[in-house]
């Protein structure tokens, strides 16, 4: 049965790595530019969650709704702050720009809530649940697998559906186009920020009870997540899902059955591999410019 408890959790672990993909891909298709700060973003949010549970006494799902306004929040007052005042910038002073902003977000957190290393509270066990064919699929493993595949849904509808979806799309495929098309690309690149900022969040709200909370819990996520993006593709929404998800079983089998002490090499492996074999990533067609 390690077979299938290895997909379980491959699953799991997955679905919080596409989220973290989903949020990079979300502002690189607007932008073409990573965004580094992506999980001190996702950190600083599960914080302000854990201080509303265990200072506040706010209940859980409370505290979830209130968090992803205030991700919403912050995601917005990190573009205006410090994306908007750049004159001109190239793509390296941006990357540059997300660095700082990574920077200054890691620091505040290590001095308002310290180093110490924090169980999170949720209203979900991770020693009972169901047991499909003798399979168990922990009270956690539930969560983390369907609020990550309800956002994924959601990103999907609100992106295929909305008008606001349609116009950041219109930004993403061509920003001087849309401008000329009387879409406000500024406030759209803005509420992109926004966006992303809510998808990293719910990744660390399902990440933390799986882990601790402290200011370092962003960081292999964070890296695996944008291996997810190179591997799916990152212009492709579905494509970093679907990358998320396969970084996920692969490591985990990696894991189960090679060697645990190297389960975290594989994915700076798998980015290596797929940089060199299909640069674009597996579900993007790959362009070349001609002059």
């Amino acid at each position: 049965m390690i077979f299938f408890d290895l997909i379980v959790g491959g699953l799991s672990i997955g679905a919080c790595y596409a989220l973290v993909a989903l949020a990079m891909v979300i502002i690189y298709k607007t932008s073409e530019v990573p965004n580094f700060a992506q999980g001190e973003m996702a950190m600083i949010s599960t914080f302000v969650a854990f201080s509303l549970i265990e200072t506040y006494h706010v209940g859980f799902w409370t505290t979830f709704g209130l968090t992803l306004l205030f991700a919403l929040f912050l995601g917005i007052v990190l573009e205006l702050a410090f994306l908007r005042p750049a004159k001109d910038p190239s793509v390296l002073s941006l990357i540059v720009i997300t660095l700082g902003a990574e920077m200054i977000l890691y620091g505040l957190a290590g001095w308002k809530w310290g180093a110490k290393q924090n169980p999170f509270p949720v209203p979900f066990s991770e020693f009972s649940g169901i047991t499909p064919g003798g399979v168990m699929i922990t009270e956690i493993n539930l969560w983390t697998f369907v609020t990550s595949l309800v956002m994924m849904v959601l990103l999907f509808v609100f992106f295929r559906f909305t008008k606001l979806g349609t116009a950041m799309k219109a930004v993403q495929q061509n920003a001087f186009a849309a401008k000329a098309m009387g879409i406000p690309t500024r406030r759209i690149l803005t509420f992109t920020w926004g966006l992303s900022s809510v998808t990293g969040a719910v990744a660390g709200l399902l990440i933390a009870p799986l882990a601790t909370l402290d200011p370092n819990m962003m960081l292999d996520p964070m890296l695996k997540g944008f291996a997810s993006a190179v591997l799916g593709g990152m212009t492709s929404l579905p494509g970093a899902a679907v990358g998320g998800y396969m970084l996920g079983l692969i490591e985990n089998f990696f894991g189960g059955y090679v060697s645990l002490e190297f389960k975290s090499v594989v994915a700076f492996g798998v980015i290596v591999l797929i940089l060199c074999i299909k640069p674009s990533g597996l579900f993007v067609r790959h362009f070349e410019r001609k002059v």
